[in-house]
């Protein structure tokens, strides 16, 4: 990058935020997926006035500018395929304020996700979008990617708890869009907009967040499963009859072996091929005669064994299964090739059944889990060298099958994790020509030369 732009980033963002060594570019390049690509400097925003300066320049020296949080994604979303600058959050990470009276928070995009709900909650205040990594995870690429997470099913995304954004544009604007107040009809809906955009529309500087009264009770059930098709189908009952948990997890056999395996007897799993886990909150006289409920049903269901909890600390005994999938999945020494599908909520049982027909037509292990509740299975191809040509090659018509699979099912290639990179080849597939359109007018509009987080699915 030309000396002279540098000298005018340093000024505009001040010199010990601007980076060009290798050390910093290198640690910018990629996140979870495997795609890297080193960018020209990294700035560390301070300030939506800094981010302005940075952009105004940028935009008049035609600079590529990807966005960073955590880096914590699974597509390629922060990765500057372009090269250019990295404008990375992690020192924007205050909460500005937590309103009990108004029920909000003010947060800068660098705030982990967990910090916030930490923070709230000893105000009795509840934060409930709760994607996998909240520990690590920063507000703004929740926002970016409209994230999830097991709660959910009951709560929504993120884009439900967005009241307000500050957002600096392309060219260097600022704009504040939606408030403070828990109904706004005053224009369009900017703030849905902006969730679930990528970093592909405007930068995040500050978020003003809904929250919920904390609940005072909840109860946790595990239950275990002699296959999936019996599990799914216990899923599909909970709702058939009415009950509307916080959220409803379900997993199958190779994910459990996987976690018998990693867990070496310290975590409780319970028997059978398949698992589902309930959750419930509200008042504690509720939630009791919900989860004894709940436990009827799923004993009816064909549950091999139940365990419930309605401490905090027991309930979070039993969710330790659920949260160490990922790592017993990875201690396995196969490569998981992560896929975030989702189909309508009727359909799940059919879901299950094609990931395991999957699994046997191209002769690779799949583990499933995921959020069950709403359609949301991880369907994970597990392989053990994703660089042989060979194997490359069949999981790409896998992951080809996979897709299309869904895509007939009514579903979509991405419930959480977004496009980004991973799953560009299949967007053309995903959403039809007028509203590929739409998405190209929009970013035209807002971005005309293309300069936030380019190369892209649009």
């Amino acid at each position: 990058m030309d000396t002279r732009i540098l000298d005018e980033l340093r000024e505009a963002a001040g010199a010990d935020n601007v980076h060009t060594d290798a050390e910093e570019r290198e640690a910018a390049a990629g996140d979870k997926w495997f795609a890297r690509t080193t960018p020209d400097a990294v700035i560390f925003a301070t300030s939506t006035s800094s981010v302005a300066k940075v952009m105004k320049i940028a935009s008049r020296e035609n600079i590529p500018v990807t966005a960073r949080g955590a880096g914590h994604g699974y597509v390629g979303g922060c990765v500057p395929a372009c090269g250019g600058i990295v404008l990375r959050t992690d020192r924007m990470n205050r909460i500005r304020e937590i309103s009990a009276e108004d029920f909000v928070a003010v947060v800068e995009p660098g705030v982990i996700t967990g910090v916030l709900q930490e923070a709230v909650g000893k105000k009795g205040l509840f934060y409930p979008p709760d994607p996998a990594s909240l520990k690590d995870c920063y507000i703004g690429g929740n926002i970016a990617t409209n994230a999830g997470g097991p709660r959910c099913l009951k709560y929504g995304v993120t884009r439900n708890y967005i009241l307000g954004l500050k957002v600096v544009l392309a060219d260097g604007t600022v704009a504040r869009i939606g408030g403070r107040t828990h109904k706004n009809k005053a224009g369009f809906d900017f703030c849905g907009l902006f969730a679930g955009s990528e970093g592909m529309l405007g930068i995040i500087t500050e978020a003003t967040l809904r929250l919920l009264p904390l609940p005072p009770a909840r109860a946790v059930l595990s239950a275990g499963f002699s296959g999936m098709s019996e599990a799914a189908a216990a899923v599909q009952a909970v709702f058939t009859h009415g009950f509307l948990p916080s959220a409803v997890e379900l997993a199958d056999r190779f994910t459990l072996d996987a976690a018998r395996a990693y867990g070496g007897g310290k975590i409780a799993i319970p028997p059978g091929a398949a698992h589902v886990l309930v959750e419930t909150d509200g008042q504690k006289a509720s939630v009791k005669a919900d989860a004894d409920a709940l436990a009827a049903l799923l004993q009816n269901a064909g549950a091999l064994s139940i365990e419930s909890a309605t401490t905090n600390d027991g309930c979070e005994k039993l969710w330790e299964l659920r949260r160490t999938f990922s790592a017993s999945l990875k201690a396995t020494g196969l490569k998981k090739l992560n896929e975030d599908i989702v189909v309508p909520r009727g359909r799940l049982v059919e879901l299950v059944e094609f990931g395991a027909e999957l699994g046997r037509k191209y002769d690779v292990a799949v583990a499933c889990f995921g959020h069950a509740g709403d359609g949301n299975i991880h369907v994970n191809l597990m392989v053990e060298n994703p660089d042989d040509p060979a194997v490359k090659t069949r999981m790409e018509v896998a992951l080809d099958a996979l897709f299309t699979g869904v895509l007939q099912m009514g579903g979509s290639i991405t419930g959480e994790h977004g496009v980004g990179l991973a799953k560009k080849r299949w967007w053309p597939q995903a959403v039809d020509a007028g509203s590929h359109e739409l998405h190209r007018r929009i970013k035209a509009a807002l971005d005309p030369a293309n300069l936030l987080n380019p190369g892209k699915f649009l």
